[in-house]
């Protein structure tokens, strides 16, 4: 199965925080692709409340499991998409970990996250595509890792660098922080990295001050592809850009 975070073909729609910078909006309106902003999940904390890999995962790059605290919503928005938008089953509320079942981060043929707490019904799917489950003990997995290729992520997350190594994943592990998220101390790499392209790592803004900054552009350089800032901006987690594929 093609991991939904890497996409090398087009893609049709993007959903996206409702709060995010106009430059990322504009990223996806100058190349006509559909736009989603995500409404407030009101049962979650403040600052991850318009976050879409809180909310929903994408199966496959035209299928996503969506919490039913906020499905009907997108259930209505995509009704007309030839989409499968399926309603999972555990309602999300405020406190960890009960608002993590669905940042699952994705690598290789990997589903990684603290199993125990994953939505029943994504792990039936997950289950049902031989996705293979690495447990680890950070819940917002998603969140921590940036997708850079089928072989290779970034995080600051130890014990995701630690699993994924001992799996022959290439890790780049940096130090936390640096990454806006208002209302929390820091946010997360994984919530500010997008693979939009076969060429290009994409960041919700400017990697300032950041301290592994070098280590980050070589990491991605040595995979054939080119970093590219949405915003001129200092970067900040906005929660992953779900993107979704019709055909």
């Amino acid at each position: 199965m093609k991991n939904p975070f890497l996409f090398n073909e087009k893609i049709d729609l993007a959903i996206i925080d409702a709060n995010a910078d106009q430059s990322l909006i504009n990223y996806f309106k100058n190349r006509n692709i559909d736009i989603i902003k995500t409404v407030k999940c009101n049962d979650i904390l403040e600052p991850i409340a318009y976050h879409p890999d809180m909310v929903m995962h994408p199966v496959n790059p035209s299928t996503i499991v969506v919490a039913p605290n906020v499905y009907n919503y997108y259930k209505e928005l995509l009704k007309n998409k030839p989409l499968n938008i399926i309603r999972g089953e555990k309602v999300l509320s405020r406190n960890y970990p009960d608002d993590i079942a669905y940042n699952v981060a994705r690598v290789q043929n990997y589903a990684v996250h603290k199993i125990e707490k994953m939505d029943t019904v994504l792990k039936y799917y997950f289950e049902k595509e031989n996705i293979q489950f690495v447990n680890v003990k950070q819940g917002y997995t998603k969140c921590s890792t940036a997708i850079i290729s089928e072989k290779a992520v970034i995080t600051s997350d130890a014990t995701i660098h630690k699993k994924l190594t001992q799996l022959g994943i290439d890790v780049c592990y940096i130090k936390e922080g640096f990454i806006e998220l208002p209302g929390f101390d820091y946010g997360f790499i994984g919530g500010a990295t997008f693979c939009l392209n076969q060429n290009e790592v994409s960041f919700s803004g400017k990697l300032i001050d950041h301290p592994n900054i070098d280590e980050i552009f070589k990491f991605i350089k040595k995979y054939g592809k080119e970093p590219n800032f949405l915003s001129l901006k200092k970067i900040i987690d906005i929660g992953s850009i779900i993107t979704l594929r019709y055909n």
